[in-house]
């Protein structure tokens, strides 16, 4: 199975108030990474101490870097029509998604599925689902955590993971069975069409 595994790091919690700093993606191929994606982000704000303090990023960092509507049209077409998987998607997702409705930009046009979802129903009995937790259970080669591009790649192990259990079950590791697992419908992006193809309507 192909497929995307993502991760933003943030300035807070709340889509419209705080703002994405980091975001990072890993090309799957089956349980190989192929490609990885990585971009600091602008977030047109000061990055409060707390939130440094738990991803190593700072302002200073982030000062130079392109705004979040220069990175959405290059995370789109990293992404393209594979199936997306993040750790608590739902997260991601919503922050993602605040910026694609401001900006109308492009999104990926895949499924995203929630990885913190699916552990809790394929591996019962865990003492927690925190993805670094999950990392360590399944002694996957790890180093630091909270940046976007390594903690994609452990996300996608994790996804990988899942997929090979499925599978030993007799499962077929569709998006519907996946979405069905979780007990949720995988999340999707709105599709907002680039402004020269609008022109090209008149």
């Amino acid at each position: 199975m192909k497929f995307v595994a993502f991760d933003l790091e943030t300035t807070g919690t709340q889509p419209n108030e705080n703002a994405i700093v980091e975001i990072g993606a890993v090309r799957f191929s089956g349980s190989e990474p192929r490609e990885g994606f990585g971009r600091l982000i602008n977030p047109g704000m000061l990055i409060p101490a707390d939130a440094s303090r738990v991803n190593g990023i700072t302002d200073e960092m982030v000062k130079d870097a392109p705004p979040i509507g220069s990175i959405l049209s290059e995370f789109a077409d990293f992404c393209g029509e594979l199936p997306l998987v993040a750790h608590n998607a739902p997260f991601d997702f919503k922050f993602l998604l605040s910026d694609v409705n401001r900006l109308k930009g492009r999104a990926p046009k895949g499924s995203v599925l929630d990885t913190l979802s699916l552990a809790r129903k394929v591996f019962p009995g865990m003492a927690n689902y925190k993805l670094w937790t999950l990392v360590r259970h399944f002694e996957f080669p790890s180093g630091t955590f909270h940046r976007a591009e390594e903690d994609s790649m452990y996300c996608g192990l994790l996804f990988a993971k899942i997929v090979e259990t499925i599978e030993l079950r007799g499962e077929e590791a569709s998006v519907e069975n996946l979405s069905s697992i979780m007990g949720k419908e995988a999340f999707q992006f709105p599709q907002f069409k680039a402004a020269s193809d609008q022109m090209n309507l008149f």
